[in-house]
């Protein structure tokens, strides 16, 4: 099961961390992508944030996913971007220089819809409870087993997920996971991503 990380500068920065030493740490750590997910920024300071990040994920071999910012990911030759399903949908025209295009969903008709408009993995949450959405309730895992029987497209699951819980996950066909607040606020990302994948590795032995 591939493990994604998902950026939130503000939350390392709350945290007393340097936000690109911890970025190079995880990178070493071997995720399968790192989505810089910067939304406050500028298109302007994203560009400038997004080419030191990508520095350390071409050195350490990670892919490296653009958010939002179209414009910003074009100039610094990204060819992986995420969107919300919004501008997903807004911005199609302006998508043909991406070779990957990746789609947050929150429901299932959104999951259809990304699929069906060429969205090549699908991002749903949020699945347990997180900080991240105070006072909004869970999806949960029935909702991520209702898109994963409607789409084909890859499906990574987001949002409250820990060691603890992700043998929850791992038991549906979801091809990942998502981790943002639990690698924003490490000092050590390398322990979470092995405890996340050895919960998933102990599960398939049964």
């Amino acid at each position: 099961m591939e493990v994604i990380c998902v950026t939130n500068k503000k939350i390392a920065e709350e945290n007393s961390l340097d936000f690109y030493a911890l970025i190079e740490r995880i990178a070493k750590a071997g995720p399968k992508k790192i989505i810089l997910r910067e939304k406050y920024l500028s298109e302007g300071e994203y560009e400038l944030v997004a080419k030191k990040c990508l520095e350390a994920c071409r050195k350490h071999n990670v892919d490296f996913v653009a958010n939002k910012f179209v414009k910003a990911a074009r100039n610094l030759g990204i060819k992986s971007i995420h969107l919300s399903f919004g501008d997903f949908l807004e911005r199609k025209r302006e998508l043909s220089f991406f070779e990957r295009v990746g789609v947050s969903v929150h429901s299932v008709e959104e999951a259809v819809a990304a699929q069906k408009n060429g969205a090549c993995y699908i991002i749903a949450g949020h699945i347990f409870e997180t900080d991240c959405k105070k006072g909004v309730s869970p999806r949960g895992i029935e909702f991520l087993e209702e898109i994963l029987n409607v789409v084909t497209v890859p499906v990574y699951a987001i949002g409250g997920i820990t060691p603890i819980n992700v043998s929850k996950v791992s038991k549906t066909s979801v091809s990942g996971v998502c981790l943002m607040s639990s690698l924003m606020k490490s000092e050590n990302p390398l322990d979470i991503l092995e405890s996340i994948k050895n919960s998933d590795k102990a599960l398939q032995q049964f």
